[in-house]
């Protein structure tokens, strides 16, 4: 069965440039192995990537012994849901991506917390519960 999105469809690729994912395949796909559960697609901001080295979670220093380019503003990135709702309680949420957001992140964040933030709202809302 393929991973389904937030939005109950098919999970979208959230980005290959850099490649994001726990499994490093542009989806943010979670599983067993996936202790930080991330799955969350973000379109990262300055200000996210700044509460994020605050809290020791630093994205934007490259790492290339991990194949880690550091990520700047604008990039898409597969976050954990647990740092991704720290950024959001204290007032620092990226933008996310909900076709690519993988469904298991509504156990941590609530779907209407991701529709605020989100930059890919589908034309029929009908559909969407809050």
């Amino acid at each position: 069965m393929a991973d389904r999105n937030v939005l109950g469809e098919e999970l979208q690729e959230c980005g290959t440039d850099p490649l994001t994912g726990f499994y490093r395949d542009g989806f943010c796909s979670t599983g067993p192995e996936d202790l930080g559960s991330h799955t969350i697609c973000a379109v990262v901001t300055a200000d996210f990537l700044e509460h994020q080295r605050s809290i020791g979670n630093d994205l934007s220093t490259p790492m290339p012994v991990y194949g880690f380019p550091g990520l700047t503003p604008g990039d898409r990135w597969c976050v954990t849901a647990a740092n991704w709702a720290r950024a959001y309680d204290a007032g620092h949420a990226s933008h996310v991506v909900l076709a690519a957001t993988h469904e298991a992140v509504l156990a941590i964040v609530p779907l209407d917390v991701l529709q605020r933030h989100a930059v890919d709202v589908p034309g029929d809302l009908s559909g969407l519960d809050g």
